[in-house]
């Protein structure tokens, strides 16, 4: 186990993609949990998906703050100068950068987002890091930076340098780029893969989400590669339990033998160790939907099924070895797809007045 060192009581954070999945949820167990934080929240609430998910989430963050220990920011990490305003104003001592665009299939129809958001955007965040000695510095990279590796479960010391699509090439470069700067300007930073993240107020553009959604409606849902995909569904209380552990424990400065710093920097996987097949997902997911009440119980939901090829940019199977996770944190997730997945519906249900 690693010693905690540094301790988030009264500290200043900067949590990049606030309004975002992971993000809003971070930042309600971090105000929960440490006294007197202060945090600022930076998002561009741009309208990749439903921009009122967004809103839920910060008016929720805004109901559990002080006003004087939260500050939401719109903007574009992409604007260097909107950055480092912020770290002239603000002085963070801990940087989580979640802001990204995401997904697989958008990139290969709208690269410019990715190149913008995740290379452009994560730059000057390394470049403000750079000029105002934070203390740790944690940011979100993929397990689709695993590409087609045939070994699995995958571990941290694979070799990743086969991507499939620019998400995953976009996501592999911030490691990269991390690691040249924890290098050059000794700051400690972790990177952390996430596997296919999910739970209540998720992204609408996630299969358990754009599922329901065709449901409701009577459409036709499409399974890709005939069912024959398996996924690391991890819940998205989780996933945070992850970050926030990982953020008390940075990794530390040390000179190596020819006096250079040795990189402070670490990478790991956070996913749930139990790749789940894609039919037997969406059985548990009719199930809960039909529990909550969201679908009726007579349902015919192989009259809207279809299963299809497998599409560009996707992989057969995702499965995290988190080994290193639990080593070092003593901790891995655990919440059962079921229980994850019966928190959606319930969601669901309440969200949009079903």
């Amino acid at each position: 186990m690693l010693n905690k060192n540094i301790d988030l009581t009264n500290k200043t954070v900067l949590v990049t993609g606030a309004a975002g999945f992971i993000g809003a949820n971070l930042v309600k167990v971090l105000f929960n949990e440490f006294e007197g934080i202060k945090i600022i929240g930076v998002d561009n609430l741009n309208d990749y998906y439903d921009v009122s998910i967004k809103e839920y989430r910060l008016k929720e963050l805004s109901s559990i703050s002080k006003s004087e220990n939260w500050t939401f920011l719109k903007g574009n990490i992409a604007d260097k100068n909107f950055i480092e305003d912020i770290f002239i104003k603000y002085q963070p001592q801990v940087v989580v950068n979640l802001a990204a665009q995401a997904g697989v299939r958008y990139s290969i129809t709208n690269p410019d987002a990715y190149i913008e958001s995740n290379l452009i955007g994560f730059y000057n965040i390394l470049e403000a890091c750079r000029h105002h000695q934070v203390e740790h510095l944690v940011y979100a990279s993929s397990s689709s930076v695993y590409g087609s590796n045939k070994k699995v479960p995958y571990s941290t010391d694979d070799k990743v340098d086969n991507p499939v699509s620019l998400y995953a090439a976009t996501k592999k470069s911030n490691e990269l780029m991390a690691h040249a700067y924890s290098k050059l300007y000794n700051i400690p930073s972790t990177g952390l893969r996430f596997f296919t993240v999910y739970g209540p107020a998720g992204r609408p553009d996630m299969a358990y989400f754009g599922f329901t959604n065709k449901l409701i409606k009577g459409e036709k849902i499409q399974i890709f590669n005939y069912g024959n995909c398996k996924r690391d569904f991890t819940f998205v209380d989780d996933i945070v339990e992850g970050v926030k552990r990982v953020m008390e424990c940075a990794p530390e400065r040390k000179n190596g033998e020819d006096g250079l710093p040795i990189p402070p920097y670490r990478v790991y996987n956070i996913g749930n160790s139990n790749p789940e097949n894609l039919l037997d997902f969406v059985d548990i997911l009719q199930q809960e939907l039909i529990r909550a009440e969201v679908l009726p119980s007579d349902y015919d939901f192989d009259a809207h099924k279809e299963l299809v090829p497998m599409q560009a940019g996707d992989v057969p199977v995702t499965f995290a070895d988190t080994s290193a996770l639990e080593r070092d944190f003593g901790f891995k997730p655990s919440t059962s797809l079921r229980e994850g997945l019966r928190k959606f519906a319930e969601w669901y249900k309440k969200f949009y007045k079903i």
